[in-house]
């Protein structure tokens, strides 16, 4: 089929084709205004999600996925729950015999009314915003209006509660760990001043200083000491081989003394022998003084040299009394370290156990903040309002898509009933069904002029001459 004999059965069939679409728009038009009047109201409201939570102080999560989890939430049947008993849909008479009616009872009215509202819920982002609408349709506007904005009030609520349950939640849960940690902190302290009291530790430091320097004072001691009964073990070591030659005997002023009369004698005895002989009674006399002068020397020699054996002695038991005391001192400082370290491990344990407390008590206080608190980042933007224009039926629109629609059923029926009733329209129809060439074409007839009275001369429209064969021998 070409353009043309499409064109041809169009205006063949134009009454056909006129009928179908009137027949389509006035079903439109009927159908538009029989259907009940439908009202949509809308009501806004606004999620800021940039600005942080106003308890925990934390950014929002992504917007984009944030207000999809918030689209479903006001989607939700918790949310219809609390608008029919905010609203208290469940008390109203009419209300009640229409859940009779349509469930026989078996269901809950507020879950069935809730279910109900939901069918006629529209809840959609405002574009790339962060402003969700709401939307309510039904045969009240003012019910409508009512319903929107409760939907709006009950998701705000509902958020309210998402964040305060699982806040109460939370805070009995450190409400429980912070009694526990207060018991563990209250031991431990009570571990440390037990021993702290057991091992007199007031200032641990300052008094481990204090025997740092009693151990260094005792090692210096013990070193001088040493020194000491060295050299007088040397001293006595000198008193037995060579003690006339000791330091202490040489500078003692008796034994000078002595060894000076002792000089003086022996000369004079030398003297009197010279003079008298070795029998006279003065040499005799002067032997005798000698040899009790050298006795005296002797004597205090032994004197002496018993006095360094004495000081050796008290050296020596200086000495071991002193490192007796550097090893006491020693064992005790060791003591008061190993105490310190205890001392400081029950610290260490007093010090975890107050940052643990104190963890699960801050968080304790921000969760029973969080539980009562009654904020949100969600608030109405703009209420909705009665509409006073139906939202359906849309008569103009539903006219357009009944005339799109009854053009191709128009289309599609001429189309048909040329299909069961062929007919012969154009030259090319005939050249199509008979197979047989067109010799020519009958011209219209003329029509008399509109303004002038005259009949113009008969010309041919139009003249199509078949190529016929040609007789042999021409």
């Amino acid at each position: 089929m070409t353009l043309g004999q499409f064109f041809s059965i169009l205006l063949a069939r134009w009454k056909v084709a006129l009928a179908v679409l009137v027949l389509a728009i006035g079903a439109a038009v009927a159908i538009s205004l029989l259907l009940p009047k439908q009202y949509r109201a809308t009501s806004t409201v606004v999620v800021d999600v940039r600005s942080p939570d106003p308890v925990a102080g934390m950014v929002l999560p992504g917007a984009q996925g944030y207000l999809l989890t918030q689209l479903e939430i006001i989607r939700s049947e918790r949310v219809a729950l609390r608008v029919v008993r905010n609203l208290k849909l469940a008390d109203n008479p009419q209300t009640r015999e229409q859940w009779r009616e349509s469930t026989g009872g078996s269901v809950d009215i507020e879950s069935w009314l809730a279910k109900a509202l939901l069918r006629n819920l529209e809840v959609k982002p405002s574009g790339d915003s962060q402003v969700l609408a709401v939307s309510y349709t039904s045969v009240d506007p003012r019910f409508s209006a009512l319903i929107a904005n409760a939907f709006v009030q009950g998701y705000i609520d509902t958020q309210v509660d998402l964040r305060k349950e699982p806040a109460k939640q939370y805070a009995s849960f450190f409400d429980e760990r912070a009694r526990e940690l207060r018991e563990r902190l209250e031991a431990a302290q009570a571990r440390l001043s037990e021993y702290q009291k057991q091992h007199g530790l007031v200032a641990t430091d300052e008094r481990l200083d204090i025997e740092n320097a009693r151990l260094q004072e005792l090692s210096s001691q013990l070193v001088a000491i040493q020194a000491v009964t060295a050299e007088s073990s040397s001293r006595q070591s000198q008193a037995g081989a060579a003690a006339d030659r000791m330091q202490e005997v040489l500078l003692n002023p008796l034994i000078s003394s002595l060894k000076g009369d002792l000089n003086r004698q022996e000369a004079r005895l030398q003297e009197l022998n010279a003079r008298y002989g070795s029998n006279h009674p003065q040499v005799i006399e002067a032997q005798a003084s000698i040899a009790a002068l050298r006795e005296r020397i002797a004597a205090e020699t032994r004197r002496v040299t018993s006095g360094v054996s004495v000081s050796n002695t008290i050296n020596r038991q200086r000495e071991a009394e002193i490192k007796a005391a550097l090893e006491a001192q020693r064992e005790r400082l060791l003591k008061m370290r190993e105490q310190r370290d205890q001392a400081a491990v029950l610290v260490n344990d007093v010090a975890n156990a107050q940052r643990a407390y104190d963890a699960v008590l801050a968080r304790l206080n921000q969760t029973n903040l969080e539980s009562h608190a009654t904020l949100t980042n969600a608030s109405m933007l703009s209420p909705a309002v009665p509409p006073t224009d139906p939202s359906s039926p849309n008569l103009i629109l539903n006219v357009l898509l009944a005339t799109s629609v009854g053009l191709v059923l128009a289309v599609a029926a001429s189309v048909l009933l040329e299909l069961l009733d062929r007919r012969v329209r154009t030259f090319a129809d005939v050249v199509q069904l008979l197979g047989l060439p067109v010799l020519g074409v009958m011209p219209k007839p003329v029509r008399r002029g509109m303004l002038s009275g005259r009949r113009d001369r008969p010309l041919i429209a139009r003249r199509v001459l078949g190529q016929l064969p040609r007789p042999k021998g021409v």
